[in-house]
């Protein structure tokens, strides 16, 4: 595949994707300081882990921002988009080896889906006390944000679990071998 190009594979699997994203973080809403904690991030994780890089930065940031804009947070939409994007990118960056390959229980997939976990805390602090007009309340939101990290990294390994053990990977790689 050209990675200039989107395969129909690629397209639908993101699709998929993203629509679960976006259910997950809509179906379980705790309230925390400038938003809401829920189990989005946790299938962000799994698509890139499971599904392919792109898929995952494309799906993380559509289907979260999709999410903010269905339940009235829209003036989050686009930091939203950006910092999901982002925590998908880092975590695919780091996640995969240089052959386009990734286990799920690797030293560097774990390495990565923190880094894309404290990336989430310190992009929403961050964009938080831009949107509220100070560090304050940015920083209002970073133990709730902190502890929905740790939750939805638990979540990420308990349902990657599931879905090692059930071997899914080959249907749900979007990106073949190399192309990640």
């Amino acid at each position: 595949m050209n990675s200039n190009k989107f395969s129909a594979r690629f397209l639908c699997m993101t699709a998929v994707m993203a629509a679960l994203i976006c259910v997950m973080t809509m179906v379980v809403q705790i309230p925390i300081p400038l938003g809401y904690a829920h189990l989005g991030d946790a299938f962000i994780l799994l698509t890139v882990l499971f599904v392919g890089k792109r898929s995952g930065i494309w799906a993380g940031g559509i289907g979260s921002a999709l999410a903010d804009l269905l339940t009235g947070f829209t003036g989050w939409v686009i930091p939203t988009f950006i910092i999901k994007s982002l925590m998908a990118l880092f975590v695919g960056k780091i996640a995969y080896n240089k052959d386009g390959t990734c286990t799920l229980f690797s030293a560097r997939a774990l390495i990565a889906c923190v880094v894309g976990m404290v990336w989430m805390v310190v992009g929403y602090t961050v964009a938080g006390a831009i949107l509220y007009g100070g560090i304050a309340q940015g920083l209002a939101s970073t133990p709730g944000l902190a502890v929905k990290g740790v939750l939805n990294l638990a979540v990420c390994y308990g349902v990657g679990a599931l879905f090692e053990k059930a071997k899914v990977r080959p249907l749900l790689t979007s990106e073949r071998k190399g192309q990640a």
